[in-house]
């Protein structure tokens, strides 16, 4: 597992999927009692916020069903940064609620708040989609279980980040379950940061999810004596079993 962890076709992604999450910042809870508590916010109840957060499933579904059906044949490179960039501009959505200018152009809260948090899902499920072919595509035959849920930890330890440094943003710009002066702020930052992992890219292979990623090296059986072809790659736990 260290051979292959350590090796520069894999830990390169690894890192760009680590780092695409971890600067995601998590400001969701100011966000959660500006809905809530803030005297010029909404002043949604908490079950009203919990019934709009559940219309997320949809965006989930659709981005599911998008990336099958379109983008799935598509190089990693290219959904990634449209997804990526896509990200940090959903993030402005919620500027534009905090700011009040919705009212403004005549959108109510609640219906403003089910299409932002739709979108925002939906986007998100299309950025996970090919990290999630990839992560895939990054397993050695042999210990595809394993390592496949090595990579799973790291994005999480990726999502812990996020919701710490969103925690240490927050409490920099002294936004608390009062005081939301300073949470456009905090909205605004996080946008950008969505933005920065398109500067890694070159982390993430040019190819496509059809073809292979590991080289032929680690394409092998645990006996160590069959070269598995990348074309047969998906047979590989077959193959071992044998």
């Amino acid at each position: 597992m260290w051979t292959t962890l350590k090796h520069r076709d894999v830990w390169r992604p690894c890192l760009y999927m680590y780092l695409s999450l971890a600067l995601g910042l998590n400001i969701r809870e100011g966000i959660f009692y500006w809905f809530t508590d803030a005297e010029d916010g909404p002043k949604f109840s908490q079950e009203v916020v919990g019934s709009i957060f559940s219309f997320g499933a949809i965006g989930s579904l659709l981005g599911v069903f998008v990336y099958q059906n379109f983008l799935k044949s598509h190089p990693y490179r290219s959904t990634l940064f449209w997804a990526q960039l896509l990200f940090g501009l959903s993030g402005l959505m919620d500027l534009v609620l905090v700011l009040r200018l919705n009212l403004k152009l005549g959108v109510p809260d609640y219906l403003f708040v089910v299409m932002d948090d739709t979108i925002s899902i939906f986007i998100i499920r299309i950025k996970w989609m090919p990290l999630l072919v990839l992560s895939s595509k990054l397993c050695p035959a042999g210990i595809e279980g394993t390592f496949f849920a090595l990579l799973m930890s790291i994005d999480h330890v990726g999502l812990l980040s996020s919701s710490w440094t969103g925690g240490i943003l927050l409490h920099m710009l002294n936004v608390t379950r009062t005081q939301f002066d300073n949470l456009w702020m905090a909205i605004l930052i996080r946008s950008l940061l969505r933005v920065l992992p398109i500067g890694l890219l070159f982390l993430i292979p040019e190819s496509d999810p059809s073809m292979a990623v590991l080289p032929s090296e680690l394409l092998r059986t645990k006996k160590g004596d069959d070269v598995l072809e990348p074309e047969t790659l998906e047979m590989a736990p077959l193959v071992n079993s044998a």
